[in-house]
């Protein structure tokens, strides 16, 4: 039994290879390191179903590194080399709380479609100028839509520090919370942030260096106004500020934040957002030279009682991940791009041709890894290849009707074990980027219907879901240009 647990834990792992392999051989991945590859595994049907419906919310107070009255965690000014955040989805926040796992499954799908909506209109065709607005403003687009916050940090705001969840999004280039005195706020699980408690705040005015980075931005009564519109008419207007963050026992002074005294949608009781993306005025951009643009994120499985981490530093980056190099797109400099040449299924490459996934003269098209996206969109083509070849892998199992975005589903009630094929990304310069069954075949209810987790994209970009992400190491190497994936698992 032992020996059952060890293999299926084992099995769940991030593999990477240099090259597909028809069954479980012996392979050697980019950074060197030789590690079995499985075409195919055994995916448990109950424990996969336990696991997406018997999540339990985390309270609030052991989600913070620290709490406003903790005066034992002293938070230090210097040497900021490496700090780390817990990391939590939605569903294991109170304040999101929805017992019924279908439920659950339809809100996020919804998010997701938006969210998926609003990145392609971005990158996909749709240009800057559908995002224009009236007096002043910034078409950073992150694509965050209305509630469609996938994951959450909890960080300190202001001096004394006020502890606020807020949501990451690796599209986007502003920290913004919302503030007092608040014209128009949506509701959040903690109090509205008020300036005026804090020691450290402080406006930035018109003529700042740090105003001249925002797009488009405003001038009022002296002061650097902001504003970021998102693609379902959400937005957050307010001043430009410097204040201070406590990352972890970390105090980050002098970062540039969006106070937004005017917010619209539903944010799922976050305070704001936490931008990781690559432009200047992200928090990674932000911390540049006292972090080397480096982070590194795993976004803990589904069902799994640990949270998830998001780490900043140079000295977080792992030892033995397969490296590929990032692709910046100068029309979408906040995203993160990567090579993307080709899909696997059970060992056998999909025919698909390799420009595929390339970044057009344009702009368009390419491959974007997103922390805002749940499912994988692949163009259509590309999709509809890759699917079909699953599914003449997987045709002993019995279908189920399609459900929200998926084509592919199965009934696998009343079964205890299916054999499935695994699914791989082929990544620029050799890498082979393989995922175990629960990060593409997941439970949409709680009735043993299983759907294939990935679907077309309206246009030719292609975005690399969390729920393909869950599980896996990923690094930025911003200072080098380079992304990795493993070797640890979450």
């Amino acid at each position: 039994m032992l020996i059952i647990t060890f293999l299926q834990s084992f099995l769940l792992c991030l593999i990477l290879t240099s090259q597909l392999a028809k069954s479980s051989t012996e392979t050697t991945t980019s950074a060197g390191h030789s590690i079995p590859f499985p075409s195919y595994e055994h995916l448990n049907i109950k424990e996969s179903i336990a696991a997406a419906t018997n999540l339990r919310p985390a309270a609030a107070s052991t989600t913070a590194q620290y709490t406003d009255q903790e005066s034992n965690l002293k938070p230090t000014h210097h040497n900021i080399s490496s700090f780390k955040l817990n990391l939590l989805h939605r569903d294991k926040l109170s304040f999101s709380w929805n017992n019924n796992h279908g439920r659950r499954f339809e809100a996020r799908m919804k998010r997701d479609v938006k969210r998926v909506a609003s990145l392609t209109r971005r990158l996909g065709g749709g240009g800057a100028a559908a995002y224009e607005v009236a007096d002043f403003g910034s078409d950073v687009v992150s694509g965050m839509e209305q509630g469609s916050g996938e994951y959450f940090v909890r960080i300190g705001v202001g001096s004394p520090a006020r502890s606020q969840y807020m949501v990451i999004d690796s599209g986007s280039d502003i920290v913004w919370v919302q503030c007092q005195p608040c014209s128009q706020c949506y509701h959040q699980s903690d109090p509205v942030f008020d300036p005026a408690d804090s020691a450290s705040f402080s406006g930035v005015s018109c003529g700042s260096s740090v105003c001249d980075r925002v797009e488009n931005s405003g001038c009022h009564a002296g002061r650097c106004k902001y504003e970021v519109s998102y693609g379902d008419g959400s937005y957050t207007k307010g001043t430009l500020a410097l204040e201070t963050l406590t990352i972890g026992r970390t105090m980050v002074q002098n970062v540039a934040i969006g106070c937004g005294h005017m917010n619209r949608g539903m944010f799922v009781g976050a305070a704001g957002l936490l931008g990781i993306g690559g432009g200047s005025l992200s928090l990674v951009g932000q911390l540049g030279g006292q972090t080397g643009g480096a982070f590194s994120y795993c976004l803990v499985s589904r069902g799994t009682g640990s949270s998830g981490s998001l780490e900043f530093g140079r000295s977080v980056l792992p030892d033995g991940a397969a490296w590929v190099p990032l692709l910046r797109n100068p029309r979408a400099p906040s995203f993160y791009y990567v090579g993307l040449s080709g899909l696997g299924v059970g060992g056998m490459r999909v025919p698909i041709a390799e420009n595929t996934f390339q970044i057009t003269a344009l702009g368009d098209g390419g491959v974007v890894i997103d922390t805002g996206t749940a499912v994988t969109r692949l163009p259509t083509a590309a999709y509809v290849a890759f699917r079909d070849m699953f599914m003449t892998e997987t045709a002993n199992l019995p279908r189920a009707p399609g459900l929200s975005i998926f084509d592919t589903c199965y009934d696998l009630n009343g079964f205890v074990t299916v054999r499935v094929p695994t699914v791989s990304f082929f990544l620029s310069g050799g890498p082979i980027l393989t995922l175990p069954a629960r990060n593409f075949l997941i439970p949409v209810d709680e009735r043993g219907t299983f759907c294939f987790a990935f679907a077309p994209s309206p246009t030719g970009l292609s975005i690399i879901g969390n729920i393909q992400q869950e599980g896996i190491q990923i690094s930025f190497d911003g200072a080098n240009g380079y992304v990795g994936f493993g070797p640890n698992i979450c």
